[in-house]
């Protein structure tokens, strides 16, 4: 509807002030709108109404009965007129009747006098024009409002660009939301955010509208479908206390159109849920302390985390040639993440799933204080190879697991656990895991049928054994060197120990290196070492007395061979 004048824009016209008008009662409904002005001397013309129209009279006609006037107010209350104007000229010339003024003020109907002979015909001039004047100035607030989200459109807006601008043209928080009742996207317009998501989807279950676009009175919610009419997917609400006023109306609906032009022209991008669910994880990760309203952002899209168990998880693909993490395709991890949020789904385990780097995929998994978390984990890794891996954009992965932990401004440190612990499980591919019933589950074809499978039988995605999970327990001192392998106290101990070696940029330097990595990874075994590095023993013995002698060691003595040892696997976990 337009933005129709009050009964207080009304009263403030010049034409009406120079007949001294007086509210004499129902003074509560000053703020009714004025559709039109009617100017009737008979008591009978409440049916010939349509609402909204403010009631011209000079009383002549209307009866003198108490009981025929109450009857008069209420049938113009009955058909929502905006109010009634008498003019104290020609019957009443000083005060209305009480049973006039008593109805007026029970019905909160404006009852006005005007003490001034006064032209009716100006007034209703005079209201013409302010309504006419209201209603060109919607229609160009209204084109404006195209214009603007027509630009967003064209240049490839993103969904938070676009609630922003609703959230600015409107000056009322919105909330973009599944047709599950999970928040996709917000905007306060200034006001708190925990506030305006508090209990959001039991709020928004309540409000069920027909139509593509509604105004529930109640809740106060302007709710409009977003989606094409044989493909809607959300709906897009505006929190207005007052009706709408049609500008309003406009900004939803040319705003639910840009969201589903964009989610047409995006869709080889990531989804809605991804995109928040990512914005979400990466305010945990980010610097600085955890946002004060994320535990209600991410109770609004269904992933409680206030009073939960929460673990950090970290699905990287494995490359199919070495076990040095890369950087995965887009298209890759797009998968990914759409395959892990259907795992922990099917997995019965809440969880926010993003893409927020380059490398691999994050979840925060919110279990409830009384859930067992193991069978939680093994039924996750259990959904995530079987969905995951049979995509064929999606190669095999592994799934790392950070510490459990119960404070929201811990959640940062398990995600990072997860992700460090997901390098070094990658950089170390014959890593033994506990988890493992069959060791055959390690293999990196785990679950793909296009890769075989590695006993030569079924699909193992299948079988009832628990796909590879690590935690850092698993990745042991290589998880611990990888953990700290920007620490300088580590980098001064590695040049320590092998900086005569490391120093010699050489042909020779590096032989010298891989020959001690390789006595350092036979235990010491100067024989084995030997055969495994195709050299004759007095050969490689002659390359272990020059080892000995640039880094005035004997790596006779068992301390001396793990020092270097760990030294060594801490070049491997910076690089």
């Amino acid at each position: 509807m337009y933005v129709y004048p009050s009964v207080s824009d009304v009263l403030a016209l010049p034409v009406m002030r120079r007949g001294v008008p007086r509210v004499v009662a129902g003074a509560a409904g000053l703020d009714r709108r004025v559709r039109w002005v009617h100017a009737a001397e008979v008591a009978d013309i409440a049916h010939l109404l349509r609402g909204g129209e403010l009631v011209l009279t000079t009383g002549i006609a209307l009866p003198a009965e108490p009981a025929a006037l109450t009857r008069y107010v209420d049938e113009l209350a009955a058909v929502r007129a905006a109010g009634i104007v008498v003019e104290l000229v020609r019957r009443w010339s000083d005060e209305l009747p009480a049973a006039l003024i008593a109805a007026a003020e029970r019905r909160a109907l404006p009852l006005i006098t005007l003490a001034r002979e006064t032209r009716f015909v100006a007034i209703t001039e005079s209201v013409g024009a302010l309504i006419l004047d209201a209603q060109v100035e919607e229609l160009r607030a209204a084109e404006a409002i195209h214009e603007r989200f027509t630009a967003l459109t064209v240049s490839g807006a993103e969904p938070e660009e676009i609630l922003r601008e609703v959230a600015r043209s409107a000056t009322l928080p919105v909330v973009l939301e599944t047709l599950t009742h999970h928040v996709l996207g917000y905007d306060a317009a200034g006001e708190n955010p925990t506030e305006l998501l508090a209990n959001w989807e039991q709020r928004s279950r309540s409000v069920s509208l027909p139509g593509r676009t509604g105004y529930d009175e109640a809740a106060g919610w302007l709710v409009t479908v977003v989606g094409a009419r044989d493909d809607d997917w959300g709906r897009l609400v505006l929190l207005s206390p007052e009706h709408p006023s049609h500008r309003h109306v406009v900004v939803a609906e040319r705003a639910a159109s840009a969201l589903a032009l964009n989610r047409l022209v995006a869709r080889d991008r990531d989804s809605l849920e991804r995109q928040t669910h990512r914005s979400l994880l990466a305010a945990l990760l980010s610097s600085g302390p955890v946002p004060a309203d994320l535990a209600a952002r991410s109770a609004a899209v269904g992933v409680p985390l206030a009073g939960q168990r929460l673990i950090g998880v970290a699905v990287q693909p494995r490359s199919l040639i070495s076990p040095t993490p890369v950087i995965a395709a887009p298209e890759v991890l797009r998968d990914l993440a759409e395959a892990t949020a259907l795992a922990a789904q099917r997995a019965g385990v809440p969880a926010l799933v993003g893409v927020v780097d380059d490398t691999s995929v994050r979840a925060l998994l919110a279990l409830a204080r009384t859930e067992n978390v193991d069978p939680a984990l093994k039924r996750l890794a259990r959904e995530v190879h079987r969905v995951a891996v049979p995509r064929t954009r999606v190669p095999p992965v592994v799934v790392a697991v950070g510490s459990t932990v119960t404070e929201l401004a811990d959640a940062p440190r398990s995600l990072a656990e997860a992700s460090h612990v997901a390098e070094a499980a990658l950089r170390n591919p014959n890593l033994r895991n506990p988890n493992l019933r069959n060791p055959n589950l390690g293999n990196p074809n785990l679950g793909n049928p296009n890769l075989g499978s590695p006993t030569g039988g079924g699909d193992t995605a299948t079988d009832a054994q628990t796909p590879p999970f690590y935690r850092l327990d698993d990745v042991r001192l290589r998880g611990l060197l990888h953990l700290l392998r920007d620490d300088s106290r580590v980098q001064a101990f590695v040049q320590r120990e092998l900086g005569p070696l490391l120093n010699r940029d050489t042909e020779a330097g590096r032989r010298l290196l891989a020959v001690l990595r390789n006595f350092c990874e036979h235990g010491g075994n100067k024989s084995a070492a030997a055969g495994a590095a195709h050299l004759s023993r007095p050969a490689y013995y002659k390359l272990l007395a020059r080892i000995e002698r640039l880094l005035d060691v004997s790596l006779d003595d068992p301390e001396s061979m793990l020092s270097l040892h760990v030294a060594l696997l801490a070049i491997d976990s910076a690089t």
